[in-house]
């Protein structure tokens, strides 16, 4: 699946494309986009395709299309303290863009089949909290992934507000999936080849809403272990956060809080982006002219047009354009960074209010 919007040059313009195309509708999911570099979850020698809007599977570690994630996330309306479960969790991309939408008082629980992804996941996560200055931008909800067939989740696990499948849910399966959903809650899935929401308005009550065509692999059927009994998936327990932590929260709000107000007043903590100019370059019109059966001219000059001074400046420009791109950029400055290392504070109190991160 894919290919409905062009190809970026990076992430900021595959996001681009995907607003102009309407994929991407709100601010909120617009954000989470933003934050997150869908390069940094694929392997290395396989970047080069990051920002094209196609599916991307290597071995086990598969990434959906980025049309199809927008469209999930817009389906999902997700809100700040939800709880949402992912089924077929994958490299964890996008459990952490909705991580953080939820926040941190949010519920964030990922299902993966493959231990080996499951791991990638975990990984991934690991370097996103570690150097992502997407991290200190946010409250994150942080995901929690288990490995297990997520047809066989425990029959006491609790109820989310949001539910995910990310492969194609036969039609027997569709009962099992919306028992998962609290009353309220919306499951997103595909279904008999439809993108499909389903909203549980009632504790038997339900609304369908069909969003577009998509080819997904099916759900991998359970295997019973030796004793022929299910090997059931334990979900992660909803963690209540410690006192210390909720002081953490506040004090990089209270921070926070008082950075926007600064900039409000003219602080000068924005950074103004810069956006690429697309060029339209004129081309010179060549003329042959016929009499009888001859070039009677190769070329009829007209006064209008001379653009060699036009030409000139366009190569100028172009040049100047492609220095400054070539040039590396200085690094984006983490402000909340430097204030929490100037508080009058110990300094492993200092790391601890930094989450320990390395930049």
């Amino acid at each position: 699946m894919g290919g409905a919007v062009s190809a970026g040059e990076d992430n900021d313009e595959l996001i681009d494309n995907l607003k102009e195309a309407q994929y991407i509708r709100t601010d909120l999911v617009e954000q989470a986009f933003r934050a997150i570099d869908r390069a940094d979850y694929y392997l290395e020698e396989f970047k080069e395709n990051a920002y094209k809007d196609l599916a991307w599977k290597h071995g086990n570690i598969h990434l959906s299309a980025p049309c199809i994630y927008s469209e999930v996330m817009e389906a999902l309306d997700l809100q700040p303290g939800l709880s949402f479960l992912n089924l077929g969790s994958g490299t964890g991309y996008l459990s952490s863009m909705v991580g953080l939408i939820l926040g941190p008082f949010g519920v964030n629980h990922g299902v993966e089949l493959h231990s080996d992804v499951t791991e990638y996941a975990k990984q991934k996560l690991d370097v996103f909290i570690r150097t992502s200055d997407s991290f200190d931008k946010f409250d994150f909800c942080e995901p929690s992934f288990v490995t297990g067939n997520c047809l066989e989740i425990a029959p006491d696990c609790c109820q989310y507000d949001r539910v995910y499948c990310g492969a194609g849910v036969q039609k027997e399966h569709e009962e099992y999936m919306k028992n998962l959903l609290k009353v309220g809650g919306i499951l997103v899935m595909p279904l008999e080849e439809k993108l499909t929401k389903i909203t549980r308005t009632g504790p038997s009550a339900w609304e369908t809403k069909k969003i577009l065509a998509v080819s997904f692999a099916p759900l991998v059927q359970p295997c019973r272990s030796e004793s022929g009994q299910p090997r059931l998936v334990q979900l992660p327990p909803l963690a209540v956060r410690s006192l210390q932590d909720l002081a953490r929260l506040a004090i990089r709000g209270s921070i926070k809080r008082a950075m926007r107000q600064e900039a409000t007043r003219g602080g000068g903590l924005k950074s103004t982006p810069m956006f690429k100019r697309r060029r339209l370059r004129r081309r010179r019109m060549e003329t042959i002219v016929f009499l009888d059966k001859e070039v009677f001219a190769s070329r009829i000059s007209n006064p209008s047009d001379d653009t060699s001074y036009e030409d000139a400046e366009e190569d100028r420009r172009e040049v100047a354009e492609r220095t400054l791109r070539e040039a590396k950029p200085e690094p984006p400055v983490n402000f909340l960074r430097q204030r929490v290392l100037r508080l009058p504070l110990p300094d492993p109190l200092k790391y601890y209010l930094l989450y320990y991160r390395e930049k």
